[in-house]
């Protein structure tokens, strides 16, 4: 029993302390809220904080759950003791805050304008690396791994301008602003860095074959004569012998290459290069053309091109053959008209339905006119003198009598005009040497072979009488 009640006396002696110790806090904040009111009111205007609008949502730790709960019961103190509600609702005013409340004039002082020196140095700050990256548009990581194996090569900014493919058209001034720019802007040459460590091994591969050739490896190729066939175990021996000399990505090929493009410069150590001709006559490419032998030259027969040449020749005769045969079956040749000059008649040829593009050419006593399709073959395509959209498929038929009188019937929708005269589907017309003939706004001249018509009235004028 005494145990139990020494405990009640103990929980009651902690629950007055701490009741008493709210108390008193509370009437800490009571007071300080009252100098606060006190001053602003000498003052005549209430400090602002400087807050930001923006809310960032994140996570608190525990000490400031433990602050943003005291703050919330000392907000509501200072709500149940009549506290401006204008007031942001935070924490206790720090000691500065303080001292500027008891060390301020009686005046009220109005607040300055000028923004704070840390938001300018922030934006300038944020604009800095703008301008870096959009100088770096241009040059790419490739044309930068480029740049600096050419240097190396050549140590000539001239020669690198005039001998490297970038992949932009670079001018010798911006090669050498950003030669310097590697070298002496570190941020420049820390983004150039990362950025060229970031591609790939073959791309750097194909960069490094494309470096340009130093002096001491010109020296070293020219060396080989020209007279001599070298060989690809040549300049791999030459490669093993001079590794110091040569760059690192070179290979055999690659060596021989450029040892060829040296020997047609005449580059080379054994050869010298010929003076021009003093004489009047200066050799040109016909003269040289002239001097070849052309027996010396190797006739290289390609077997597979001499066999497609043989196969398309005996396809050419097969189809000259199938022409000829079917020849005789036409009654109507189509030929493509290069003048306005007569026609030229042969001793088959009947008469000529002449147009602008094309002629027709009668050889038979009876031909038929309309637009050809792929169920309606006919003998006179006239789609192929211009737009026949409106012609009948077949649109007319024309005749040779035995007196030697040729007739045109209309056997379409659409009247066909002789000579300006209508002739209308079901009806006729005789058609004279010169007539035009018109058919859907296409225009033709029918021209008869007089002298082939003179021969067949001659002999149906023998035949009449018996």
């Amino acid at each position: 029993m005494s145990r139990k009640q020494g405990k009640d006396s103990q929980g009651l002696l902690d629950s007055s302390l701490m009741a008493s110790g709210t108390a008193s806090r509370s009437e800490d904040e009571e007071s300080l809220a009252g100098q606060k009111r006190a001053s602003s009111q000498a003052l005549g205007t209430i400090p602002k904080r400087r807050s930001s609008s923006r809310f960032i949502k994140r996570k608190k730790f525990d000490d400031e759950l433990v602050e943003s709960s005291l703050a919330k019961s000392s907000t509501r103190a200072k709500g149940a003791s009549g506290v401006e509600p204008g007031r942001c609702s935070g924490s206790e005013p720090s000691s500065s805050e303080k001292k500027k409340v008891s060390k301020a004039p009686s005046t009220p002082v109005p607040p300055s304008p000028a923004p704070a020196p840390g938001l300018t140095k922030r934006v300038k700050k944020s604009k800095q690396p703008l301008q870096v990256t959009k100088d770096l548009g241009r040059w790419k990581p490739a044309d930068d791994l480029l740049l600096i194996n050419a240097v190396l090569q050549t140590n000539d900014l001239t020669s690198v301008h005039l001998g490297v493919k970038f992949s932009c058209r670079f001018t010798l001034r911006e090669v050498q602003e950003r030669w310097y720019a590697l070298l002496y802007d570190p941020v420049i040459s820390k983004l150039a860095c990362q950025a060229m460590r970031q591609l790939h091994p073959e791309a750097i591969a194909a960069i490094q074959s494309k470096a340009l050739f130093s002096k001491a490896e010109e020296q070293l190729l020219s060396k080989v004569g020209s007279t001599s066939q070298p060989t690809l175990e040549t300049f791999q021996d030459l490669l093993h012998r001079h590794p110091d000399a040569f760059y690192l990505a070179r290979t055999a090929k690659a060596l021989q290459a450029h040892w060829q493009l040296m020997k047609q410069y005449y580059l080379l150590e054994d050869q010298t290069v010929q003076p021009l001709p003093k004489g009047d006559q200066v050799l040109n490419f016909s003269d040289a053309e002239d001097l070849i032998d052309d027996s010396k030259l190797k006739d290289m027969r390609d077997e597979v091109l001499e066999h497609e040449l043989t196969v398309a020749d005996r396809r050419q005769k097969r189809e000259i053959r199938q022409l000829e045969q079917e020849l005789h079956k036409w009654q109507v040749l189509v030929d493509s008209i290069t003048g306005m000059s007569s026609p030229d008649f042969d001793s088959q040829t009947l008469a000529v339905l002449r147009g602008r593009m094309v002629r027709y050419l009668m050889r038979s006593r009876e031909i038929t006119l309309g637009r050809a399709t792929k169920d309606n073959q006919i003998d006179v395509d006239l789609s192929l003198e211009g737009p026949a959209w409106k012609i009948s498929r077949k649109q007319g038929v024309i005749k040779l009598k035995n007196n030697g009188d040729f007739f045109i019937a209309n056997e379409g929708r659409r009247p066909i005009y002789i000579d300006g005269r209508p002739v209308l589907c079901g009806s006729k017309w005789r058609l004279s040497n010169n007539s035009v003939v018109e058919i859907a706004s296409l225009r033709f001249v029918f021209l008869i072979n007089q002298d082939l018509i003179a021969l067949i009235r001659a002999e149906a004028a023998k035949i009449t009488p018996q």
